[in-house]
């Protein structure tokens, strides 16, 4: 007994000594997996850094370089004169039209129909293969190049419905190319609607078509604008779509009919920039068209934002 004893406290202690090193380990590989997922996150954020400071001096360096050659050609006269000389002198006008005709134009084709897709795709359609399939040919026609789209506009608007070279096959061909903006950007925002919000109107008595009008549709509002704003920021930006489909070289009319051909300003721009003999020539002009085209762009995407951040604000 007394042997037992006096070995017992021996047990116990290498017990403790045992579990106070892997007490002791265990700390020193937590610390250890602590510092290298700091570093990480130092690293990662120094290289996220690095290329957000890449694309903004990117960024600037092309608005001053284009500033800088174009700046001075801008007057009242530029904007409000129509092309001379081979489109060397005189102004842009029929360009701006052109540009406000195409753009706006697909928007109020587009628009309709993306609301209502968006609100079939997210109201009504029940989960299954016809809707996963809608929902990834919408994907894929987002990421569908825009020569492409002048392509089938040209062979389907252009030749097949015969309606020519015209602003109406611009317009048509512009609106199939921003319908995936729309969709997406209106059916993210009807995801974040509360659904206690429809749930509280059919308590009250109203029908699904009356829940989606009165409480769905007014809410969704700045989405839809923003979905809005934005297809008419990449229609106007847009050269390849319209190239076979909607736009002439040079017209002194800034708009006949919806049945003939028009200038627009991401044409005017390719145009002078590939043809020509003496291209230095004609730099001044094509930097201060391509700087219109960057401001009113630019404005767009700025009331894009805005509509975004109020569509951000609804509660969850």
């Amino acid at each position: 007994m007394y042997r037992l004893e006096q070995t017992l406290p021996n047990f116990s202690e290498t017990a403790v000594s045992v579990d106070s090193n892997r007490t002791v380990r265990r700390i020193t590989a937590s610390g250890s997996n602590k510092q290298r997922r700091t570093l990480k996150e130092k690293a990662s954020k120094v290289f996220l850094r690095l290329v957000a400071w890449f694309v903004i001096t990117a960024f600037f360096a092309v608005v001053f370089y284009i500033g800088y050659q174009g700046l001075e050609k801008i007057s009242l006269e530029f904007l409000i004169g129509n092309p001379k000389n081979m489109m060397t002198e005189g102004g842009i006008l029929p360009c701006i039209v052109g540009t406000c005709l195409l753009a706006l134009g697909a928007v109020a084709v587009a628009l309709p129909l993306g609301v209502f897709s968006a609100i079939w795709l997210n109201e009504y359609a029940k989960d299954g293969p016809l809707k996963r399939l809608i929902t990834l040919s919408v994907a894929n026609l987002a990421g569908v190049p825009s020569i492409v789209f002048g392509l089938f506009g040209l062979a389907f608007f252009v030749i097949l419905c015969d309606l020519g070279v015209s602003a109406v096959s611009g317009i048509l061909t512009l609106a199939v190319l921003t319908l995936p903006i729309i969709i997406n950007t209106v059916r993210e925002t009807l995801s974040q609607i509360p659904n206690a919000w429809k749930e509280a109107s059919y308590a009250l008595g109203a029908t699904k078509h009356e829940t989606i009008l009165r409480t769905v549709l007014p809410t969704a509002m700045p989405g839809i604008m923003t979905g809005a704003v934005l297809a008419v920021a990449r229609a106007a930006g847009e050269t390849s779509a319209i190239m076979f489909t909607a736009a002439v070289v040079m017209t002194t009319d800034a708009f006949n009919s919806p049945l003939s051909a028009v200038m627009a300003l991401p044409h005017h721009i390719y145009i002078l920039a590939t043809t020509g003999a003496e291209p230095e020539k004609v730099l001044p002009m094509q930097s201060a068209s391509a700087l219109v085209l960057l401001f009113a762009v630019f404005l767009m995407n700025l009331t894009a934002i805005y509509f975004r951040q109020k569509a951000s604000h609804l509660p969850k």
